[in-house]
């Protein structure tokens, strides 16, 4: 144990190791979680009074909210219009109810604030609040250093207790208990939702193909053609065909629109099937398969970078593109930050969405000009990231004076801002400051960690003197804290907004950031449809619920 404490960074690492370790631990469709496990084993290592520099957790935190922001930013600001603040009524509740609760219990149960801190990040399983009501903590001047390190130890152990209770409590009120109060099967609901959004078009299971499939290529021998141009048998087909490959005698030619056309040339066409089987009243005879003439659809994607496709359904944008019905070219995916949502036909687009498409080569490459810009693999451009870090640490140093209380974002704050402007910015073109979003998460998730660390291994000494103050007044306000404001978004959403049932399951997940829970959800709709609700509470959420640290510092600071 000497070793640990002589080696701080030895220390951080084991519990990162051992903490995803324990966060892999199953109870039916609940795991705790990697930084969850990461707080507990930290809790436990810290009680052999391991040190760390405070400079440690300020980077890492802020490296974790500036990706988080990074992330967020295209979403968040998209999300500023009447569908997404529609949605944002749930999220609106989701931070008033817990900053009541945890307001009304520290009045109530005289507790201090630190504690009262960490029952609102754990309740509410926000990693972030830990962080940014620690921040808040320690710029309180009424405070010894000692209260200080006291109170930040009561934030990270009050949120290990609250936080266990709220993950299993939001787990299984949205997979389980939901579907039984609206009367649905969830799977079968969020099948039929999807259903009525791609046109009543039949869905395929993950693992089925089509076994006819509707762009197809076909070949055939030039013998009504004779003269024509590639351009002129695209025209009479209704330019829902394009002509792909051009082969004479043994010479493969390339088929720009004025190529003529003559006698006994193989010609390849690919389109929608009908389009393409018709093609052979204009040209001739189908062949069979011209070794050398053939012309294999590509999948390309996309990120939306014309500002006209925000709004606009996958249906749309299709009809809006002749492109998509001449060439055959499909949207297949559509992703929106870190989440893949159903291609339906009514699926809502907006800039910066990625898009995957198949289909020929030609078209993708005309589409391609009109919509957007290619998405490539490229490394991370720390020269746009460290400015945008820099800018944000800047921010949060700035000092604003309401009457006698000095207000600041801090570095956390400021940063989450920052991040998501940047991402907004990076959003806007794609051509410069990147960050993948591999990437982007890898460094959100090991600062975030690093930070959990760090404030375990710190707060250990106070965890069990904390835990046996409040007893059973942790686990109660882990639930309390989950359920109401969920059923209050559940009758708000069902009566006053009027939103589908499967929507509204996965928008109260998001409303509360968690992930375990739209997983769950997912897996017992088996479906990506609920996704589409929790994408837009998550993202609001997630710039939401990070405030909520500093101001019930701020509050209970000052009275």
């Amino acid at each position: 144990m000497g070793t640990i404490r002589d080696n701080p960074e030895l220390a951080i690492f084991l519990c990162l190791a051992l903490g995803y370790l324990v966060g892999k631990a199953r109870i039916g469709p609940i795991t705790l979680g990697g930084i969850c496990g990461t707080l507990i084993v930290s809790l436990l290592l810290g009680t052999r009074h391991v040190a760390v520099d405070d400079d440690v957790k300020t980077i890492f935190f802020a490296i974790f909210i500036f990706a988080l922001g990074y992330m967020a930013g295209p979403q968040f600001f998209a999300n500023l219009n009447r569908r997404g603040l529609r949605y944002g009524v749930l999220s609106l509740i989701e931070l008033v109810t817990v900053l009541v609760i945890a307001y009304l219990l520290a009045t109530l149960f005289d507790l201090d604030i630190g504690t009262a801190s960490g029952i609102l990040a754990g309740a509410a399983t926000e990693s972030a609040v830990v962080g940014t009501a620690s921040e808040a903590i320690g710029k309180l001047s009424d405070l010894s250093p000692d209260q200080i390190v006291e109170y930040q130890g009561h934030v990270a152990t009050a949120y290990t207790v609250c936080y266990l209770f709220g993950l299993v409590t939001i787990v299984l009120f949205t997979s389980q208990i939901l579907p039984l109060l609206l009367r649905i099967d969830l799977a079968d609901a969020s099948r039929e939702l999807w259903a009525r959004m791609r046109g009543d078009v039949p869905a395929l299971e993950s693992d089925e193909r089509e076994a006819l499939p509707s762009t197809v290529g076909r070949t055939y021998l030039v013998t009504h053609a004779d003269g024509r141009t590639v351009g002129e048998i695209e025209e009479a087909a209704g330019r829902r065909v394009t002509v792909e490959g051009v082969k004479r005698g043994s010479s493969l030619l390339t088929p720009t629109p004025g190529l003529v056309l003559t006698l006994s040339d193989l010609v390849l066409v690919v389109g929608r099937r009908s389009a393409t089987i018709e093609a052979a009243r204009h040209i001739g005879p189908e062949t069979g398969a011209v070794p050398g003439l053939d012309s294999p659809l590509a999948t390309r994607q996309i990120s939306l970078t014309d500002k006209e496709t925000t709004g606009k359904t996958v249906d749309q944008l299709q009809h809006d593109h002749p492109e998509f019905l001449q060439s055959g070219v499909y949207v297949t995916d559509v992703i929106r930050g870190e989440q893949d949502l159903p291609a339906a036909a009514e699926t809502e687009l907006r800039r910066g969405d990625v898009l995957t498409l198949v289909g020929a080569r030609s078209g993708l490459d005309r589409l391609t000009q009109k919509l957007g810009s290619v998405v490539r693999n490229s490394s991370a451009d720390f020269v746009y990231i460290g400015f945008g870090i820099a800018a944000g640490s800047l921010l949060g140093q700035v000092v604003v004076r309401l009457g006698d209380i000095p207000l600041s974002l801090g570095t956390g704050g400021g940063c989450l801002v920052s991040g998501l402007v940047f991402g907004w910015f990076r959003n806007r073109s794609q051509t410069f400051g990147a960050f993948p979003p591999q990437a982007a998460s890898t460094l959100k998730d090991l600062g975030l960690a690093v930070f959990i660390a760090c404030t375990g291994l710190d707060s250990g000494p106070h965890a069990w003197p904390l835990i046996k103050q409040y007893g059973a007044l942790l686990p109660f306000a882990g639930i309390a804290m989950v359920l109401i404001p969920a059923c209050l978004s559940l009758f708000v959403g069902l009566k006053l907004l009027k939103l589908e049932k499967p929507l509204l399951i996965g928008a109260i997940a998001g409303q509360q950031c968690s992930t375990p829970a739209i997983t769950a959800i997912t897996q017992v709709s088996q479906s990506s449809v609920p996704l589409i609700g929790y994408t837009i509470t998550y993202t609001l959420s997630n710039f939401l619920l990070p405030l909520s640290g500093p101001i019930l510092v701020g509050v209970l600071g000052s009275s």
